[in-house]
């Protein structure tokens, strides 16, 4: 991708602490170079402008906390403007330079006439996902619609974050973005990446697809290298699932959809939601209304995955968040009293067990190599700081014994298969059926299919965990009163 030319001095410096977390990004820039900066004598003179969506003081609507002695100067205000002009200018949109202007600094965006769509093979609660072909090159890519919510500029900030992440991060098993498509008249964006043939999940619902262990540990290896160099830019995904683990045809696995990403923020003031990663692989201490976490609600999701990897399903499919975090505690067992007394979870009262659990992790998983089920048992710690962090889970033994992980380029070739194309399957298998059943006539499905594509429906909020207590605890005291109803461990 081209860069903006300009003669005025603009680079994006995140500055960083000395555990690799961003801290608030700032914008150095060169007044010299600007109309109203006016020379002291031979010396140029270098201000520092802080702006909103550089790094750990974001919100989640990617907007910096206002403080009261913050406030611009004339001149920076003009800067501002003339940077949004130079942007504007350069085929940017206005809409897009005034909300997410350090989100594309520096790149200018590409033309929609350069790319030929060839089919959907993605759909996410916020975007649409297209296989394309890039006219000049030949090159087939996927492109990456994001829908808005009328353009509100909090809509626009939470993408311009999910822009900012992926520019930063620079690993072979994280996906890359090539670049933007939209125009001064476009109301619409598309993110350009290299285009990937499968996913874990698309994969896992072959029937005649089945993972050797070097092959998981392949998998494994990569998908926990590319987490550690998120974990040490200051980056938690947030949404560590099948169907964003993308596998190419040299057998490649990419960690993909940074929608739902941020920058690690845990000690500092600024509160997270917990109303992220998809249900079933999404750790307890979210599902208790935790809004001050870090890594290692990653690292519970890369535990369910591998689970997943080795048994060919996932392993906690709740239907709801009550139901989740029971299941949890069944598998894991539930954190010790130490836990809940200091915890300051909003529902840790409300979501305690009135019965302590054991784990029974070895004991379901007893078919597993030893060494599995240990670094299992360690990603699905309940106390997150139990979980370590990518790099120690790379240095277990379960990757040091053999079968010692494969080569990518010695893995099977397969055809393309996505999550996309598990649902078309499922669902014509299922009109299939009823269509024997009802002759000629078929009936629309109401069940959605494959639960695990989009994240769960907000059945417990912060907001109204209080007025909703009630019903939770009544539904809880049932969960425990008929847990087989609900679960048998050893039939996961």
């Amino acid at each position: 991708m081209g860069c903006v030319s300009s003669k005025q001095a603009v680079s994006v410096t995140p500055a960083l602490d000395h555990s690799g977390a961003f801290n608030t990004g700032r914008i150095q820039v060169g007044l010299d170079q600007h109309p109203s900066f006016k020379k002291n004598g031979n010396r140029r003179h270098h201000h520092e402008m802080v702006v909103s969506c550089g790094g750990s003081e974001l919100g989640e609507s990617g907007r910096a906390p206002s403080s009261s002695g913050d406030s611009l100067s004339f001149r920076l205000r003009n800067l501002h403007k003339y940077v949004e002009g130079e942007q504007v200018a350069a085929g940017w949109p206005a809409w897009l330079s005034a909300v997410a202007g350090e989100a594309i600094h520096g790149w200018v965006p590409l033309k929609a006439d350069g790319f030929e769509k060839l089919d959907k093979i993605g759909q996410g609660t916020y975007s649409s996902v297209f296989r394309a072909r890039e006219t000049e090159t030949g090159r087939i890519v996927a492109l990456k619609k994001v829908r808005f919510d009328n353009f509100e500029p909090e809509s626009v900030r939470f993408m311009a974050r999910e822009i900012l992440i992926l520019r930063r991060l620079d690993h072979p098993n994280i996906m890359k973005l090539d670049g933007l498509i939209t125009s001064r008249l476009s109301c619409s964006l598309y993110l350009v990446f290299e285009y990937m043939e499968h996913d874990i999940t698309g994969l896992l619902s072959c029937p005649d697809v089945s993972f050797s262990e070097s092959q998981i540990k392949c998998y494994m290896r990569q998908l926990l290298s590319g987490l550690d160099h998120c974990h040490s830019k200051g980056v938690m995904h947030r949404d560590i699932k099948g169907s964003n683990l993308l596998v190419n045809n040299e057998g490649i696995l990419k960690v993909g959809d940074f929608g739902l990403a941020n920058f690690c923020t845990f000690g500092h003031r600024q509160p997270l939601t917990s109303r992220v990663v998809t249900l079933w692989y999404r750790p307890p201490e979210l599902l208790l209304g935790s809004t001050d976490y870090g890594a290692s609600v990653d690292l519970w999701s890369v535990g369910c995955v591998f689970a997943e990897l080795l048994l060919g399903k996932p392993i906690l499919q709740g239907r709801t968040e009550v139901e989740q975090l029971h299941k949890i505690f069944k598998l894991c067992g539930s954190p010790p009293d130490e836990y809940w007394k200091k915890s300051k979870l909003p529902h840790a009262t409300l979501f305690k067990p009135q019965q302590p659990y054991d784990s029974c992790l070895h004991e379901t998983f007893k078919d597993l190599p030893t060494t599995a089920v240990n670094l299992i048992e360690t990603l699905l710690s309940v106390e997150p700081y139990n979980r370590g962090t990518a790099f120690s889970a790379l240095a277990s033994e379960y990757f040091s014994t053999k079968p010692y992980a494969c080569d990518p380029s010695s893995l099977p070739k397969y055809p393309p298969s996505k999550e996309i194309d598990a649902k078309n399957r499922e669902e014509a298998g299922r009109k299939k059926i009823s269509g024997r059943g009802r002759g000629t006539e078929t009936r629309k499905c109401t069940r959605k299919p494959f639960g695990i594509s989009k994240l769960a429906p907000e059945e417990v909020s912060l907001a109204h965990a209080h007025a909703r207590a009630c019903t939770h605890t009544c539904m809880w005291n049932l969960i425990h009163t008929d847990s087989d109803k609900f679960l048998s461990v050893s039939r996961i």
